[in-house]
């Protein structure tokens, strides 16, 4: 069985996401989105050469929440996905780190605490990245979970311009 990487982008209206073989360079095996959360949500599904390869709608007036995209999302891999793939762990983009997170990190009960602690920073963006990392734990507790951070780019930035 082949080994997956889950990578998750969640907006305040979307839920992207791509799967990448687990190897050395990872590969793009699938990318897509579920947009239009809270409104008319739609899902599309692409392969690694952009080609669709499954879209589905919800009917008007359903209101699609992320841990709802989420539960889809697994749901659809279980049932779309090739058979003999596993998903081995999930990434997150994560807006703002703070001060206190400069790289990559696993996520635990401690850091998704300091993550919240962090919404006033960035409070139409960190609500819905914590929000995922909620969902994916829910549906899957002992998945290893990482949090990458927009924040830690800018601090490799001159210091004039980090303050800039």
């Amino acid at each position: 069985m082949a080994d997956s990487l889950l990578i998750l982008n969640a907006g305040s209206s979307s839920l992207k996401f791509s799967l990448f073989s687990d190897t050395d360079p990872p590969a793009l095996t699938i990318r897509g989105q579920i947009e239009g959360l809270q409104t008319a949500s739609k899902f599309c599904a692409r392969d690694a050469s952009g080609a669709v390869v499954s879209e589905h709608s919800w009917p008007a007036g359903a209101k699609l929440s992320h841990d709802e995209a989420v539960e889809f999302l697994f749901d659809w891999g279980r049932q779309h996905q090739q058979s003999n793939s596993r998903v081995v762990a999930a990434g997150h983009r994560i807006v703002h780190g703070g001060t206190q997170f400069t790289k990559p990190v696993i996520i635990d009960g401690r850091v998704l605490n300091e993550l919240d602690s962090l919404v006033p920073l960035a409070p139409l963006h960190q609500p819905h990245n914590v929000s995922a990392i909620r969902a994916v734990a829910k549906h899957s507790p002992k998945l290893p979970q990482v949090a990458c951070f927009d924040t830690s780019f800018h601090r490799t930035l001159p210091r004039v311009a980090q303050h800039f």
